[in-house]
């Protein structure tokens, strides 16, 4: 069952993770958001396994914002256990990394993601994605992803 109400960013990072949630509270998104540390914990937690099995207090969140490189599995190894989950197939990921390699963004979309996003050098733009991510969850037909560029419009990423 997915619901509107929770965002899993999944990043190993504990700076990006912070950033991340600045961006989420100053562009105004009021869904909590959970973190997972390791690919292994996200596929646990998405899958409702090991320490995840209460649904409750863990449900599938509407969208998966998750990093490439990652201890114990990779963002591409999630992807894929994702995609091959019944509760998961359908659910918005949103890749974001510090990798702009071809492969990896083709790699990326063959494994079954919606976006694929290069994290952005600043605060400001952060925030931008995130308030692209809040209108995304609010309504996925009238507010297509996108990515916020360089000097302030957004591109397409789905």
């Amino acid at each position: 069952m997915l619901t509107a109400q929770t965002i899993l960013l999944v990043e190993d990072d504990p700076n990006d993770q912070l950033l991340f949630i600045r961006a989420s509270k100053k562009a105004g998104l009021t869904q909590p958001v959970f973190t997972a540390t390791d690919g292994r914990q996200a596929i646990n937690f998405l899958t409702g396994a090991g320490d995840f099995t209460d649904r409750e207090k863990y449900p599938v969140p509407a969208l998966v914002v998750l990093d490439l490189k990652l201890p114990l599995a990779t963002g591409f190894e999630v992807l894929a256990v994702l995609r091959n989950h019944p509760e998961t197939q359908q659910l918005p990921v949103v890749m974001l990394t510090s990798s702009e390699n071809q492969r990896d963004i083709e790699q990326a979309y063959a494994l079954g993601a919606n976006g694929y996003l290069v994290k952005p050098p600043s605060n400001e733009l952060l925030t931008a994605l995130v308030v692209s991510l809040k209108n995304f969850l609010a309504d996925p037909h009238t507010y297509p992803l996108t990515r916020p560029d360089l000097h302030g419009s957004a591109t397409r990423i789905a």
